[in-house]
């Protein structure tokens, strides 16, 4: 199947008010102008060179979004131009996001990564950790970051019903979190290709969906 009919299909299984990520990690340059073509313009990566790369070939009405573990010192690389970073998953993060936001004389989106899923090796902030952190209104002294939501990836298992609590666990810190942050808090980015249907049936705004619309990636490269 193309792209564009692949595209097509996912869209048709969301709701009018749920943001799509083509997720194009991996991907070239011609899937992304393919899908591009189709008239999608939101994609996702997860590696902040790469990023920058095909930012710089590809139509510039493009919206990227890094999706993946963010270093700090990789930071520098997609100031300039990202729209939205999901995976906000410390302070210094944050803190060097505001920092690099502040050279470009930008504001920078991002979500704030939460730790849900059972492996320890997903990365994001526990909750108590967050709740912690934003008790001294750190937010406040960063001017050139927004917070708009909350990411989380659920635990990697076939058991359904795992997967949905994992996600309603995530949809429960949003609302808790809400009132810290306003009407522009309301970005809840959760759901890939296997599990999508779940988060948006617990409550997600936002989908990264990659190998549905693209087919499987190719990580040798």
């Amino acid at each position: 199947m193309s792209i564009a009919y692949q595209l097509s299909f996912v869209r048709s299984t969301l709701p009018e008010d749920v943001t799509l990520v083509a997720v194009s990690k991996t991907h070239p340059v011609e899937a992304i102008r393919e899908a591009y073509d189709a008239g999608h313009r939101i994609f996702g990566e997860s590696r902040p060179q790469e990023l920058r790369e095909k930012y710089e070939v590809l139509p510039k009405d493009i919206e990227w979004h890094m999706i993946g573990h963010l270093q700090t010192n990789k930071v520098k690389y997609i100031a300039p131009f990202v729209t939205l970073i999901h995976s906000v998953d410390s302070a210094r993060l944050a803190e060097t996001i505001q920092r690099e936001a502040a050279k470009c004389g930008r504001t920078i989106e991002i979500l704030l990564e939460v730790h849900v899923a059972e492996e320890e090796t997903k990365s994001g902030w526990e909750m108590d950790e967050l709740m912690h952190y934003l008790g001294s209104a750190p937010f406040a002294l960063m001017p050139n970051v927004c917070v708009r939501g909350l990411m989380g990836i659920a635990t990697n298992t076939d058991d359904g019903e795992a997967v949905r609590r994992d996600f309603q666990v995530l949809k429960r810190n949003f609302d808790t979190l809400q009132p810290n942050f306003g009407p522009r808090f309301n970005i809840l980015s959760m759901g890939m290709s296997h599990d999508y249907p779940i988060a948006v049936e617990c409550g997600s705004t936002m989908v990264r969906v990659g190998s549905l619309i693209f087919g499987e990636r190719d990580y040798t490269k």
